[in-house]
This record gives structure tokens, C-alpha cells and sequence, in this order.
């Protein structure tokens, strides 16, 4: 059976007369990774490394690695830098702020809108803070140690 779409399945969900048919109709589009486990995912199929996560996000190594170890729970900020570090798509990034419970990158949010902006260019942390800096907006992944 092929991926639904999510509006397929909101479809499927308004439509049923029972739950439980609902779910075991869809298992197969059900998420069921861990952040962590989607994380390590990535790192695999991108081909890269904890530490160039670290480099390209602009976070703390420790927290970074205690994130994809499933330690520590990031922020949707973190998350964020954390997506330029792997390098993702806006849809990858999309996919992974919903696997990690956080709400969407936004288009009709000022601050989301320039950060999509930046990832669907596929920049740089750097590029989407210095954008983020000169709207006045908080900036992602800059922690403390790095200043």
C-alpha cells in the first residue's frame, strides 16, 4: 500500500465510523520513530556526522549529542539549528518539527517565514540569523560557549 497523504488521512478520520478500522487500515502511515532514532536516520542517509551537526548548527557538542542519544529533548529553536546542521530540506524540516511534537514552520509567522525563506534556498545558519538579526527577531542556535 502506497504513503496517504496527510490530508488523505484527515479525510479517512472525519469519514470513519470507527477508530480502531481507522488505525489498523493505516499502520503503515503511522509515525512511530523516536526523535532520536529519526535523527540517527538522517545522519545515515545524509552521509554526515554528529560533529558536522554540531558545526552547521551552531549548538553546544555535549547538548547535541546528548539530543541525538535521546538524552535531551531540544527546543523547536534547537530543533531548528539542528536542521540546518543536517542540511534538510523545508519539508524534511517540516517532517521533523512533527515527529518531535513541535507546531510547523509557519508561513504567516514574521519569524517562521524568514527561516523557511533561508531553508528553501538551502542556506546556511549564518545566512538565516543574520536575516533573522536584521528584522530583530531572536536568532537560532548560538549558545553561550560559542560567543
Amino acid at each position: 500500500m502506497s504513503t496517504k497523504t496527510t490530508d488523505e488521512l484527515k479525510h479517512e478520520i472525519q469519514a470513519a465510523a470507527d477508530i480502531e478500522d481507522y488505525l489498523r487500515n493505516n499502520d503503515e502511515n503511522m509515525l512511530r520513530q523516536s526523535l532520536s532514532e529519526h535523527l540517527n536516520g538522517l545522519l545515515e542517509q545524509k552521509g554526515i556526522s554528529r560533529a558536522d551537526v554540531v558545526r552547521g548548527s551552531l549548538l553546544d557538542r555535549v547538548y547535541v549529542y546528548q539530543i541525538f542519544s535521546g538524552e535531551k529533548t531540544p527546543s523547536r529553536d534547537k530543533l531548528i539549528a539542528i536542521v540546518f546542521g543536517l542540511g534538510l530540506s523545508d519539508e524534511e524540516a517540516q517532517k521533523m518539527l512533527k515527529l518531535s511534537g513541535n507546531r510547523e514552520l509557519y508561513p504567516r509567522d514574521e519569524r517562521d517565514a524568514l527561516i523557511l525563506f533561508v531553508l528553501q534556498k538551502q542556506g546556511k545558519i549564518a545566512e538565516v540569523n543574520d536575516l533573522l538579526d536584521s528584522h530583530g527577531l531572536a536568532t537560532l542556535g548560538v549558545t553561550d560557549n560559542l560567543r
